[in-house]
């Protein structure tokens, strides 16, 4: 019996990012959801509950940052982890990150075989925690 495909929100405000990731992703055999902003992304992280959550940084309503702490105090998705994706120069620092499931950050420009390699990663640490 196979296992079913792991499920992945990616959730950015740049229509042409969601659909690379989008193809990207179902090509390696995972099962997309998207969402267009912080506040569609949560949202759908609450009612999908998906096992991996790759929001960007920069969006409108609710930052991913924002985003990743309210789901961190939100019963029933407060272990979901996540990967950030951040324009080049927009770094992170411990104290974000507190508070958050991030366990990546990828910087964009990205190639879709790095995220890939990331994806793979955060989901067997995660599933082993």
């Amino acid at each position: 019996m196979s296992s079913e495909p792991k499920r992945i929100l990616v959730i950015d405000d740049e229509p042409h990012i969601l659909s690379v990731l989008a193809l990207k992703l179902g090509n390696a055999g995972y099962e997309v959801l998207t969402a267009a902003d912080g506040e569609e992304g949560y949202a759908a992280a609450v009612a999908e509950k998906p096992d991996l959550l790759i929001t960007d940084f920069q969006m409108p309503f609710l930052s991913g940052l924002e985003l990743c702490q309210r789901l961190k105090s939100t019963p029933g998705v407060g272990r979901m982890p996540a990967i950030m994706l951040t324009a080049r120069g927009f770094g992170l620092t411990s104290e974000d990150l507190e508070g958050t499931n991030i366990l990546a950050i990828v910087t964009k420009p990205f190639s879709p075989r790095e995220l890939l390699t990331k994806v793979s990663k955060v989901l067997q640490e995660s599933a082993v925690s």
